[in-house]
C-alpha cells in the first residue's frame, strides 16, 4: 500500500487536525514499558499521526508524563487532546487540574481539553472553567467525552455551551449504535466525533468475515476496522498503540481502499443500529 497523506477535519475553531491519531490509555503503567511507550509515540508522529489523545486518568497521570517525554523538542508538531476526571470539573477544580496535565505535559498549552464523562458538578460550571482557560491560553478549545445526544442538547442550552469542539466516544464496527442518532447530529453541527478503542481493545480482530477481508484486500484485520471509522465524516480515529510496527501499520490504513461489496459484507457481519442504543462506555 502507498502512503496516502492523513486526511484532516476541521474543528468549529477552524484549526485542521488529523483523523487518524494515536491513543494513550493504559500508557505509564508499568516503567519498564517506558522506552518502547515513546519510542511509538514517536515514531507516530514521524509518520504525520500528529494528534496524541491521553487523560488525567490514564495511569493517574502517568500517561500523561509519557506523552510529555515523547513531544519533548516537538512540541509544535503536536495536536495535543487531554481530559478532566468529572470529580475534577468545577470551577476550581478543571483549572486546578488543568494546570497539572501541563505541568505533566510539560507544556504551556493544550490544544482540546475534554470532560471525560459527566459526572455531578453541573455542566455551566466545567463550560465557565473551560472558557477561562481559553482566554487564558492555556487550552485552545474543549470538547467532552462520552455525551450522548440528550447530554450534548443539555450542553448546548448553557451560556457558551455551542462552543464545544469535538465529542469522544466508544465506537468502533463492534459498537456502532452512535450511528442511529448521535453521530448524524453532530455531523450536522460540524462537532467532530473522536473514536476511541476503535479495534475494541483487539477483541474484533478474530472475526472470521473482518479477517477474509483484510485477506482480500492485503491488510490486517485492524486495518480495515480503522479504515471502517475514517470513511465516516467527522470521525477522529485514535488508536493505541505502544509498538512502532504497529504504529507504521495503523498508518497503512489511510491508504486501503474497500469495495462496495466489501463494506456491504462488514455491514452484514456488524450490523449497524436499527434504533436508538444508550451510549456504550468502556
Amino acid at each position: 500500500m502507498q502512503d496516502d497523506p492523513i486526511p484532516t477535519t476541521l474543528l468549529p475553531n477552524g484549526r485542521e487536525i488529523p483523523v487518524l491519531g494515536q491513543g494513550t490509555w493504559n500508557m505509564g503503567e508499568h516503567a519498564s514499558e517506558a522506552k518502547r511507550e515513546i519510542e511509538s509515540l514517536r515514531a507516530g508522529l514521524d509518520l504525520g499521526m500528529t494528534l496524541i489523545d491521553t487523560a488525567e486518568m490514564y495511569a493517574e497521570g502517568g500517561a500523561e508524563k509519557i506523552v510529555g517525554e515523547a513531544i519533548r523538542g516537538r512540541r509544535d508538531e503536536v495536536f495535543l487532546v487531554t481530559k478532566v476526571y468529572p470529580w475534577n470539573a468545577s470551577r476550581k477544580g478543571t483549572i486546578e487540574a488543568c494546570d497539572n496535565s501541563l505541568s505533566r505535559l510539560g507544556t504551556d498549552r493544550i490544544d482540546l481539553y475534554l470532560l471525560h464523562w459527566r459526572g455531578n458538578h453541573p455542566l455551566a460550571e466545567t463550560v465557565e472553567a473551560f472558557e477561562e482557560l481559553k482566554a487564558s491560553g492555556k487550552i485552545g478549545a474543549w470538547g467532552v467525552s462520552n455525551f450522548d445526544t440528550s447530554d450534548m442538547e443539555e450542553l448546548l442550552a448553557v451560556p457558551s455551551g455551542k462552543n464545544v469542539a469535538a465529542n469522544q466516544v466508544l465506537y468502533n464496527l463492534a459498537r456502532r449504535g452512535i450511528e442511529f442518532d448521535l453521530l448524524p447530529w453532530c455531523q450536522k453541527r460540524n462537532i467532530p466525533v473522536m473514536a476511541y478503542s476503535p479495534i475494541e481493545q483487539g477483541r474484533i480482530l478474530h472475526n472470521p468475515e473482518l479477517i477474509r477481508i483484510a485477506k482480500a484486500n492485503q491488510a490486517t484485520p485492524a486495518q480495515v476496522a480503522l479504515a471502517f471509522l475514517l470513511e465516516r465524516e467527522g470521525a477522529i480515529v485514535i488508536p493505541k498503540t505502544a509498538n512502532a510496527a504497529r504504529a507504521a501499520e495503523n498508518r497503512e490504513a489511510v491508504s486501503l481502499d474497500i469495495t462496495d461489496e466489501d463494506w456491504a459484507a462488514l455491514d452484514a457481519a456488524f450490523p449497524p443500529p436499527a434504533r436508538k442504543k444508550p451510549l456504550e462506555m468502556l
